[in-house]
């Protein structure tokens, strides 16, 4: 749909709670800054007491924007924190912000959503303010001045309202479809399905649910084969068609993937790694880099390299620049400062970042913490914090690095206290001189360093910082710089960087988001040590974990960009089902599949816990449909070698690990890790649950220098390798790539036909002799279990039980079970005992009236009788002579469960809806303000 041009729209105030004084709403209507009456102010304080301004538009329209005028100077009744609504009416209006202003002179623009989550645009003709907060404490909100754009044009906003009235109308018949057919009122479920969606005898599926089918006809088939026939091998070859049409393809990735990881330079590649002199016929060893931690990497994926920068090696920060070629699995040293032959090349540095631009084939680093940089104070009252936060990034261990109220440890494993900084390397550089360098990989400069600026931060860019994090936007030619610890000589505070873009077309620097904008609602707390990732189609920076002070983070955060809004998705994502609290954690998106992966750094629990090292699958995937919207977080299972694959292409999985590297490739589908540091290294067996006092006695090493992983037990799975002790670091030089393995459609369907013939057996268990059933078990049901796989193999097992239950259990209390209604099995496993009500084909009588407890018939409600009814037979279903006989009631909820349950395997626009009508319509909340 090609939108018109947006333009400014003239509204009224249609109403406003108590206002103060003199200051009406009608005043927002003008623009006059330098007027202090001039704005509208509520009656009250806005947290005490609801307030809110409702705007009418002129005409119909597509609100697209909110621009908020200020006062000439700061004010303490600027309006800090507050949510937009908008709808077609007053009573029905939907949130589409939830923001703040600054409290400054500056107006201040909002793009607002005008789409739903099926991207189908909605009309506005009213628009509500709710202020929430003032910036001055005990003071009433103000609002100076507002204006609207969006647009206008009454042909296009026309076909926009008719398009969502019918949007609306579809998902409500949805649902309302779903809730007959669950029911068994299929009478007026096919007289609906005739009329809505006569498309449906057609297999066409559009992106938009308007006109999409209630559901795939394929689908519509096998319910009928499923649920009303009980026509079992039917139903399998629909569910093999369904796989064959592509209607699993979205569905695979909702399953837990597995790790599947290949180290590209392993041990085992040792007479690879030497190569014969042709002089003199003698094996040279073939160069890589050493071990480290805290070094930068960077992708070109055309052609298949991977370009990697500096670090820290426990003694020195390095300044060598490599190349990986992927495809021939070699490194090659392209330079250092000392080989540079006095062209330009960065210093020695850990802590940096570096991106790739596609399209230019350049490279931009940034950032640094080297020995003449160090963050430590050169007072002996150094702090874990303080000290830990320099060069735990880097990959030293916490063991290593002084405790509170120590010198300097002078061992080596640390920098020289920053009181004495080491003289600059080049004529250009200072102590606190924030470089930033490009590298040509193509054109006439190709092989050539470039000092695109020797600080930033005077030119309007983030100061000298280390632990930030950088992404490229390729088709913008925009480089955005988040976070990171501040380095400038002050030990007073500890500082961090705010959110800077930077365009390569026109070399400009400019702040976005300064560090703790807690001006607005909401902000995102500063950090080091964290992650951020860029959604290019929606122009969205996903921003999580790290660290602050002395404390791990679990929140996530989106910016969007063009409208300078901040969301938040998560305050803690660990009880959302995410990974720990965690510092130095890489993450990787694919934009295509809408996934994050996050390779996980340290962790850390309660206040004056260890940091510690997850053992088994630190792995993360966060799925989400929406940048703006909460997703989804997926543990990765472990996976051993794949069978029968060569050494040395295959190795064991890699240790866990901190101040590592990863880059990804799209393409191919693949990450690439490198080096970090994997703790201290000593006995395999000092390994100890997470937690501890702090005491220096109690810290235990890391793991071993390589390990094969397994899927392990829940107690494995508790177990992690705590940072610390004494011994070397055990920093680590391996490069490894990891492919997630996934199940694909053959397993899908493999899966979908163990769940049919489970209730096939069940069915047989009741309805015929017990050899015929146990012949069933061993033979058809057993052929599609995964045996390998414990879950399948205990259910399988469990089976037997139908066998062995006396037939009066299935006489059991219909209406007890049937009044739960199908849903009530949503979110849960269908049971492996006939004990459950729902599983097992119920005798039902004719009698209305039940025994209770103790003996005394007590009558049945006229609610459970309605419940009891709803699953009888439908009129509708007529059959042939010689065909089976309809299902008894409780034998058509057990079939529609298993039938929601094949569901899960479906791609979701060709499906019925997820959630049941009774979830969306709450009873005890009608007639009442919401």
């Amino acid at each position: 749909m090609e939108f018109p041009p947006t333009v400014p729209i003239t509204y009224s105030i249609a109403g406003c709670s108590e206002h103060s004084g003199k200051y009406v709403a009608e005043n927002i209507r003008v623009d006059k800054p330098l007027d202090q009456s001039s704005r509208w102010s509520g009656a009250y304080q806005a947290g005490n007491v609801k307030q809110w301004m409702l705007l009418k538009t002129e005409e119909l329209c597509v609100l697209k924007s909110v621009t908020f005028g200020k006062f000439h100077r700061a004010h303490p009744c600027n309006m800090k924190e507050f949510k937009l609504l908008v709808g077609l009416t007053e009573s029905n209006m939907t949130e589409v912000l939830h923001a703040g202003l600054k409290n400054d002179s500056v107006p201040e623009t909002f793009l607002i959503r005008y789409t739903n989550s099926d991207a189908v645009p909605f009309p506005t003709r009213y628009l509500k303010i709710v202020p929430l907060s003032a910036h001055g404490q005990s003071f009433h909100t103000s609002i100076w001045y507002v204006s609207l754009s969006g647009i206008v044009d009454q042909p296009f906003v026309e076909q926009v309202h008719l398009r969502h009235e019918e949007h609306q109308e579809t998902v409500i018949l949805r649902y309302i479809l779903k809730h007959l057919r669950q029911r068994r009122l299929l009478t007026p479920y096919q007289e609906i399905i005739s009329r809505a969606f006569p498309e449906t005898s057609s297999s066409a599926s559009s992106p938009y649910l308007s006109t999409n089918p209630f559901e795939h006809p394929t689908l519509t088939q096998l319910h009928k084969s499923l649920v009303l026939q009980g026509d079992y091998p039917v139903a399998e070859t629909l569910l093999s068609s369904c796989a064959s049409q592509g209607l699993l393809s979205e569905a695979i990735l909702q399953f837990q993937p597995s790790a599947e990881w290949s180290r590209i330079d392993s041990d085992a590649l040792k007479e690879e790694f030497m190569q014969t002199d042709e002089v003199n016929e003698h094996p040279t060893p073939r160069i890589k880099p050493s071990p480290r931690g805290g070094h930068a990497m960077c992708l070109d994926r055309a052609n298949g390299l991977i370009y990697m920068f500096g670090g820290w090696d426990g003694r020195k920060s390095l300044d060598d620049f490599w190349v990986m070629n992927v495809r021939e699995r070699q490194w090659r040293l392209i330079s250092t400062s000392r080989n540079s032959s006095g062209d330009i090349h960065p210093g020695p540095r850990a802590c940096h970042k570096m991106v790739f631009d596609d399209n230019t084939g350049d490279i931009y680093l940034f950032g640094r913490l080297d020995e003449g940089v160090s963050v430590d104070p050169p007072a002996p009252h150094t702090t874990i914090t303080t000290t830990a936060a320099s060069r735990l990034s880097e990959g030293a261990s916490p063991a290593s690095l002084p405790l509170p109220g120590s010198p300097p440890s002078g061992n080596g494993s640390s920098p020289p206290p920053a009181g004495n900084p080491s003289p600059a390397i080049y004529p250009w550089s200072t102590p606190w001189s924030a470089e930033f360098f490009r590298y040509h990989t193509r054109g006439g400069q190709s092989g050539k360093w470039e000092l695109i600026s020797r600080n930033t931060s005077a030119e309007h860019g983030p100061p000298l910082i280390f632990d930030h994090q950088m992404v490229i936007d390729t088709t913008s030619q925009m480089i955005y710089v988040y976070g990171g610890r501040v380095v400038d000589g002050d030990w007073e505070s500890i500082k961090y960087s705010g959110l800077y873009s930077y365009d390569i077309k026109t070399g400009r620097w400019k702040m976005l988001n300064s560090p703790d904008n807690s001006s607005t609602h909401p902000f995102i707390p500063s950090r080091f040590g964290h992650s951020m990732v860029l959604e290019p189609s929606t122009q969205t920076l996903f921003i999580f974990a790290g660290q602050r002070d002395d404390g791990y983070l679990s929140d996530m955060y989106t910016y969007h960009i063009p409208s300078n809004t901040v969301t938040e998705l998560f305050s803690n994502f660990t009880t959302a089902g995410g990974p720990d609290a965690c510092f130095t954690q890489r993450a990787l998106i694919d934009t295509d599949l809408r996934e994050i992966y996050v390779l996980c750094g340290l962790t850390k629990g309660p206040p004056g816990a260890l940091s510690v090292l997850e053992k088994d699958s630190p792995y993360w995937i966060y799925r989400y449909k929406r940048p703006d919207q909460p997703g989804k977080w997926t543990k990765i299972l472990s996976l051993s070698s794949p069978p029968n694959k060569p050494e040395p292409t295959v190795g064991p999985a890699p240790l866990p690990r901190y101040a590592h590297q990863a880059v990804y490739d799209n393409e191919t589908k693949t990450i690439y890790m490198h080096g970090g540091n994997a703790g201290l290294e000593k006995d395999t067996e000092d390994v100890v649950r997470s937690g501890g006092d702090g005491d220096d006695d109690s810290r235990q090493s890391a793991p071993p220098a390589t390990r094969d992983i397994g899927v392990g037990t829940d107690a494995r799975r508790e177990e992690r390798h705590v940072v610390g002790g004494d011994g070397e670091e055990n920093r680590l030089d391996d490069f490894w790539s990891l492919r997630l393995k996934r199940p694909d459609s053959i397993d899908i369907v493999r899966r979908g036909k163990y769940i049919i013939r489970q209730q096939r057996f069940r069915e047989l268990c009741e309805d015929d002799v017990p050899v015929k059933a146990l012949s069933y078990l061993k033979t058809e049901v057993s052929a599609v279990v995964n045996h390998s796989d414990p879950d399948e193999g205990s259910l399988f097992r469990s089976l037997l039980s139908h066998l062995l239950t006396p037939s009066f259990a299935k006489q059991h209390d219909a209406s007890s079970s049937l009044a739960s209604g199908p849903s009530a099995a949503k979110g849960r496993s269908r049971p492996d005992t006939p004990s459950n009500g729902i599983d097992e084909d119920a005798t039902m009588t004719d009698s209305d009236a039940e025994p209770s407890s103790s003996g005394v018939t007590t009558p049945i409600s006229s609610s459970v009788l309605l419940t009891l009814r709803l699953f009888e037979e439908d009129p509708s279903e007529t059959r042939a002579q010689g065909e089976v006989p309809p299902p008894s009631a409780a034998r058509y909820r057990q079939r529609t469960q298993v039938f929601e349950e094949l569901l899960q395997f479906v791609n979701e626009d060709v499906r019925q809806p997820d959630r049941d009508l009774l979830e969306l319509i709450n009873i005890d909340q009608m007639g009442q303000e919401i």
